[in-house]
């Protein structure tokens, strides 16, 4: 079990990304081969190492090998991955990474995912750094990646339809839900770089508790004066949380708002650091139903989440409550089924297992990848959890060394 967190508050781009990966620890030959088996006789990888702003970095470079390349839909894309010889779970980190970057643009340009045709997605470079970088996360063995806020830049940049804002259209589709800034002069995230983070990592967050294992750093083609152009990641083996650790709990009584913008209020909170939110419906004065809300947090993040509870809800006022939270440690053991890999979720106590269920998020995804009832995806995993010796009562698998 490793886990990584990704530092992107200079900006991301896909060869930032995959040249921090490579620091970190990537083998450069599997990287390599993976790409290679979608493109053939089209592409190199060129790594080495280059100072940005006086810090060491290594640097990713994709080059061509070809003649000239064929342009590619996102239609394309997506058979040549299904077809080529990637290993499982890089086939499927690629194709949810480009099902954002052509969703993103789609809605953007007005037309169908199937029909887009740009350069973020056609040209032979990025689909080079997302298939590496995939490969990269497999061979570092990562099974929860998170990352922190984004630095978009600002300015404007020439795009094929001409000069555009920065941040450039698809990148800001790409950031909902996620914490970005506009800090930094130019482009400083790619629409590439942001579909790897919101495709590769399951939330945004400060750095979690982890025993640090190595730190990588990938350089962008500039060097800023004053700012490194790097992506960081940090990569380790995640820290159980103590037994008892104190939080806070932000409440707050609402009973004028469509219910139908719940649902996207209670995954804006958990995308921002909550531990967990939730409704209790409740009667108000003069028997007016309602609800309230509860948010439970990190004390840090408790200004920010208040500061998004009023402008995200109609409440004029949040509560705030401080409380000592008492939890099981957890992990997570991924399992195999039919090709695929679905996470255990394990709450324990000492060496001992306590819970044992599939994270339902792996479950529903592969559910709907392979057009299979969810019930049936479940069933699989408590089976294969069962295989793999994941029960109450027995001790917590030793995590391998790398």
């Amino acid at each position: 079990m490793r886990g990584a967190w990704i530092d992107a508050s200079a900006g991301v781009a896909g060869d930032m990304l995959l040249g921090a990966l490579l620091d970190a620890g990537a083998d450069p030959a599997a990287v390599r081969r993976q790409v290679v088996a979608l493109l053939p006789d089209e592409v190199a990888i060129d790594v080495g190492t280059v100072q940005r702003a006086g810090l060491r970095a290594t640097r990713a470079t994709v080059r061509s090998t070809a003649e000239d390349h064929s342009h590619r839909s996102w239609s394309g894309i997506r058979e040549s991955i299904v077809d080529a010889d990637l290993a499982p779970v890089v086939r499927d980190s690629a194709l949810r990474v480009f099902g954002l970057l052509a969703d993103a643009e789609a809605r953007v340009h007005g037309v169908p995912a199937g029909e887009v045709h740009f350069h973020e997605v056609g040209a032979w470079d990025s689909i080079a750094d997302v298939v590496g970088t995939c490969a990269a996360v497999a061979d570092l063995g990562l099974s929860t990646i998170t990352a922190g806020p984004v630095a978009l830049g600002s300015g404007r940049v020439r795009s094929a339809h001409g000069e555009i804002p920065v941040p450039v259209p698809a990148v800001l589709e790409l950031s909902r839900g996620w914490q970005v800034s506009g800090s930094g002069d130019g482009e400083l995230a790619t629409p590439t770089g942001m579909a790897l983070l919101r495709g590769l990592a399951a939330s945004c967050t400060t750095m979690p508790p982890m025993t640090v294992a190595a730190t990588g750093y990938g350089a962008g083609s500039r060097d800023t004066s004053g700012r490194p152009n790097v992506v960081r990641v940090v990569v380790g083996e995640p820290v159980d949380a103590p037994a008892g650790t104190d939080m806070t709990v932000l409440e707050t009584n609402v009973d004028d708002m469509d219910p139908r913008l719940w649902p996207g209020v209670l995954a804006a909170l958990l995308d921002r650091g909550a531990a967990d939110a939730w409704l209790t419906p409740i009667l108000m004065k003069k028997g007016r139903p309602a609800h309230t809300l509860h948010v439970l947090a990190a004390p840090e993040l408790a200004g920010p989440l208040r500061a998004f509870v009023l402008r995200a809800t109609s409440t004029l006022g949040v509560r705030e409550t401080p409380v000592h939270r008492h939890a099981l440690g957890r992990t997570w053991v991924p399992v195999p089924i039919d090709g695929a890999q679905i996470r255990i979720k394990l709450g324990t106590e000492g060496e001992r297992i306590v819970h044992v269920a599939p994270e339902f998020d792996d479950v529903a995804a592969l559910a709907a990848e392979r057009g299979l009832p969810a019930r049936r995806v479940l069933e699989a995993a408590v089976a294969a959890a069962e295989s793999a010796g994941l029960r109450p009562g027995e001790p917590v698998p030793v995590r391998s060394e790398r």
